[in-house]
């Protein structure tokens, strides 16, 4: 299926991939950094951005947006690239290099590591935010995203650093939340979502300190199940490429220089 994408640079390929009810513009604050090594190419999941939703029928499951990725990249000439994802993006990721492929894949606070009480709370809070991005009056998402308070409340939870985030980012993540079609079938796949198969390929999972959406502690699980180190992002909450772009595009280049 065609989906949206922006692409930039040059290099060996490395497919970004966002989380829940974002879009590919969560990679600006990196993209640069790494499309000066990298062929980068961000792509919105089926039913969010602008991308159109799976076809009528197709479940929403992190696994069928592996598939719609996968296909992507087929239809690109993309063999083998690198990825790296935020979130469900990040399980996306992990499940792409259980299939191998995908040449490495990169982590960051990815899905599924949870237990019922995490993955509960985290459905409350998707499920909150959501709500508000759609009921916000129309026009008053930028006034919202521009006041410092406004912006606290807004993205304290998923940045350890709002004030990082730009005020147009912030307007535009807010609508791309409140229209994605995918969003709620998707947080309902959460439910049955466990860790993909084991990788058949290299792979790098790192953790915002400050994660306050998908607590750190579920890094200790995803270590036990890739038999690895996780990796700490340092004063990063949940989306990383916000709080600190140097460092999380550092993790990206490093895990996909293989």
């Amino acid at each position: 299926m065609e989906l949206a994408f922006e692409r930039r640079g040059v290099g060996p390929p490395l497919i970004l991939l966002h989380g829940i009810g974002h879009h590919w513009q969560a990679w600006l604050p990196v993209l640069d950094r790494l499309a000066a090594e990298r062929d980068v190419v961000a792509v919105d999941f089926p039913g969010f951005g602008v991308s159109p939703p799976l076809p009528p029928g197709t479940p929403y499951t992190p696994e069928a947006l592996a598939d719609a990725v996968e296909a992507f990249c087929g239809v690109l000439g993309l063999r083998e690239p690198h990825v790296a994802g935020n979130s469900l993006g990040g399980y996306v990721a992990l499940e792409l290099a259980a299939r191998g492929v995908v040449r490495t894949a990169t982590a960051l606070s990815p899905a599924g590591f949870w237990n019922r009480t995490e993955l509960a709370y985290a459905r409350a809070v998707l499920r909150a935010a959501r709500s508000l991005a759609r009921e916000l009056p129309a026009g008053r998402a930028r006034p919202l995203a521009e006041h410092r308070i406004g912006r606290t409340l807004a993205m304290g939870l998923m940045t350890a650093h709002p004030d990082r985030l730009p005020a147009e980012a912030m307007t535009a993540a807010t609508e791309a939340l409140a229209r994605a079609p995918g969003f709620d079938d998707v947080l309902d796949a959460f439910l049955w979502t466990m860790p993909p198969a084991p990788p058949k390929v290299p792979i790098t999972i790192a953790w915002g300190e400050r994660d306050r959406l998908l607590p750190r502690r579920q890094a200790v699980r995803a270590a036990r199940w890739s038999g690895q180190r996780v990796r700490l992002l340092r004063g990063c909450g949940h989306l990383p490429m916000s709080d600190d772009p140097g460092l999380v595009a550092r993790v990206i280049l490093e895990g996909s220089s293989g």
